[in-house]
């Protein structure tokens, strides 16, 4: 089977997709979003999209306190979206201890004599 160029099929899955999530309303009509396991940034776009393209990045959460890379090849310009993803599926797995009080922040309102 001859390999299919990414840009074919781009234009083949963009517009109906099983990935694909629409939102409309309150003008973010132009908006659409992607659930494609390999696409860090979850917009539909050719950069992004883990279907039209060879070389993706993704990131799941692997079990308790894991986080599990998986790559084909190496994509240099979505580093800073896998270190996101990365920071956000550390931050979600990390559980607070329950015996522990917030620190009220509020300000507190100091009388002085005059």
């Amino acid at each position: 089977m001859a390999a299919v160029p990414g840009q074919l099929i781009w234009e083949i899955v963009k517009k109906n997709n099983s990935f694909l999530v629409k939102q409309f309303g309150r003008g973010n009509a132009g908006v659409q979003f992607s659930k494609e396991s390999n696409n860090l940034y979850n917009l539909n776009s050719y950069k992004h999209s883990g279907l039209a393209n060879k070389k993706t990045v993704t990131i799941q959460p692997g079990g308790k306190e894991l986080s599990v890379v998986a790559d084909n090849y190496y994509r240099p310009d979505l580093k800073k979206a896998a270190l996101a993803r990365l920071s956000a599926v550390n931050r979600s797995l990390k559980v607070s201890k329950s015996g522990v009080k917030k620190r009220n922040r509020q300000a507190v309102k100091i009388r002085c004599r005059k």
